[in-house]
């Protein structure tokens, strides 16, 4: 049944006790005792119905600008009001109210993102943008990010070959100088090679070193079958993608070896930075090791 605009009033005889569930105790009395019916006292109290209504119609504005049926909002309502919390407040409509207003903005999010309403809820989550689709962009799809630019030898001009594959050629003399940095230092070179294209492939994925950084740091998966010691993977991370520390993002530090190999940074000049040197020499996997 969907509100008709006013609180219904129910007709009962005088020495019925009825709660007045608009005020504060009469809502604590009535929620007291349909709590201690049981389970089914809220589908067959009528006093439960008159309720409902009463919320939906009370919280219509709230829903409506979040987006939403009023009765989505009495729906919320629905589950704080079962609550103890609701039941021993001092103010039981105005934990109610806030309950459903969060409840509220949590849906518009949730709708916006693509998610559910408990993800939206989470500050990290929640502070992103909605989704967008790529048609509603201005700009072309090849723009949003390289791996949509598919280069065809036969329709492509001889200038945008020749930049794709200058572009390929740098990327596999990064690896190969970060592999023989590894292995200058006294990586085993099976292990320094697997490792090295493991990082590159995550980095390719994931579009920035902040990002690859965060997921590989949690890829234990990935650790086992690389079979490399917890300390030597961290460490590794951080030589080949930067410390993420935002006070080292400017330092050759936060650079990382994959980075300073290119902008122009050689395997000798790497060598001599002493604090590269003794981190990579430090995290050599030993043979017998435990991952921890």
């Amino acid at each position: 049944m969907k509100p008709t605009g006013t609180r219904p009033n129910r007709t009962v005889d005088r020495g019925e006790n009825v709660e007045d569930f608009t005020t504060r105790e009469g809502l604590r009395s009535l929620l007291q005792r349909l709590h201690d019916a049981g389970a089914r006292a809220w589908e067959l109290d009528p006093m439960a119905t008159d309720l409902m209504e009463f919320a939906a119609e009370k919280y219509s504005s709230l829903a409506r600008k979040h987006g939403l049926d009023p009765w989505e909002a009495a729906s919320a309502a629905f589950d704080v009001m079962r609550t103890k919390a609701v039941r021993y407040a001092n103010d039981p409509w105005a934990v109610i109210t806030h309950a459903v207003r969060i409840t509220c903005i949590a849906e518009e999010r949730a709708q916006g993102l693509l998610c559910s309403t408990h993800q939206a809820r989470r500050p990290h989550v929640s502070a992103g943008h909605d989704a967008e689709r790529f048609g509603d962009r201005q700009s072309p799809l090849i723009d949003f990010h390289p791996a949509f630019r598919v280069f065809n030898e036969h329709d492509a001009g001889i200038g945008e070959v020749e930049d794709h594959s200058r572009v390929s050629a740098t990327a596999t003399l990064v690896v190969e100088d970060a592999i023989n940095l590894l292995t200058l230092l006294g990586w085993p070179t099976e292990s320094a090679r697997a490792s090295v294209e493991h990082v590159c492939a995550a980095l390719t994925r994931a579009g920035t070193r902040q990002t690859a950084y965060e997921s590989l740091r949690r890829d234990m998966h990935a650790r086992a079958l690389l079979d490399l010691p917890g300390p030597s993977w961290s460490a590794l991370l951080k030589a080949l993608l930067g410390n993420p520390n935002p006070a080292y993002a400017a330092t050759s530090t936060g650079r990382g070896v994959l980075l300073r190999l290119l902008i122009g940074e050689s395997v000798p000049v790497l060598l001599r930075d002493d604090d590269l040197v003794l981190a990579v020499s430090l995290s050599v996997p030993r043979h017998g090791s435990k991952a921890r």
